[in-house]
């Protein structure tokens, strides 16, 4: 598979995992939606990982600098906001500030590849 398909893939999952997240955060208390949401949102990650690895391997020849592990970071945190948004439904305004952090960090550190060799 090309480069591009697997950032296709990567960002476009991104895209879709965030907007799940923010539909969560938006209506935290309905439980009619969560199994789907959880669904989508865990296959949309797998999707975003998957994508994102293929760009480690094809890009960087699976040589793993810093910024992948702080992309990796926000990952694992980004995956987990909705679930954690299910069960504390109170706090939904401090996960989404959180949220917002995640996504920045996360695209800094795609573009400004800190601590780059």
């Amino acid at each position: 598979m090309s480069p591009t398909l697997y950032s296709f893939l990567h960002v476009a999952a991104a895209f879709l995992l965030v907007g799940y997240t923010f539909f969560v955060f938006a209506s935290p208390k309905l439980p009619e939606n969560r199994r789907k949401v959880m669904i989508i949102s865990g296959l949309l990650s797998l999707v975003m990982l998957f994508g994102g690895f293929g760009l480690v391997a094809k890009i960087y020849d699976n040589t793993w600098h810093t910024f992948l592990f702080i992309k990796i970071a926000c990952w694992l945190g980004l995956s987990a906001m909705a679930g954690i948004a299910y069960r504390k439904p109170q706090q939904v305004r401090t996960m989404a500030y959180l949220t917002r952090l995640l996504v920045l960090v996360a695209v800094w550190a795609v573009y400004f590849k800190p601590f780059l060799n």
